[in-house]
């Protein structure tokens, strides 16, 4: 199974009702205080450095858990994910712990962070392309 399978299957789990988390999540990430570098300074910040940082590099990706994001990303943020979504906070944060490793290393094919940030609309349009063939 592809990376944008697996995004897929993850959107689509953790979709409420039939409107899928990922496009929610994608279009909040692109407006994240800071955008991707307000992230990894959130990350930094609370102790998650080097998990956001194997998100970004080429290895593999390290786990987080929806008890660290709480602490560590934009209660804004998330409120909005969860409002927009339908769903609650806690099972937005468990399908964050899943999407976000996955988002950010696509986000940053190269190992390193695009100066522009999420690339919202990319991220999608590769998802709805894997999601068509």
């Amino acid at each position: 199974m592809g990376l944008l399978d697996s995004l897929a299957s993850m959107a689509g789990g953790a979709s409420g009702g039939g409107n899928g988390l990922l496009p929610v999540v994608l279009r909040q990430l692109a407006n994240y205080p800071g955008g991707v570098a307000g992230l990894i300074a959130a990350f930094q910040k609370g102790g998650l450095g080097e998990v956001v940082q194997s998100w970004i590099g080429t290895g593999q990706n390290l786990p987080v858990s929806a008890q660290q994001l709480d602490a560590v990303l934009d209660r804004g943020t998330v409120d909005a994910i969860a409002r927009e979504s339908g769903q609650d906070r806690p099972a937005v944060l468990e399908a964050l712990a899943g999407l976000l490793p996955k988002l950010v290393d696509q986000a940053t094919p190269d190992g390193s962070v695009p100066a522009g940030g999420f690339d919202a609309g990319g991220l999608l349009g590769m998802l709805g392309g894997a999601l068509r063939g």
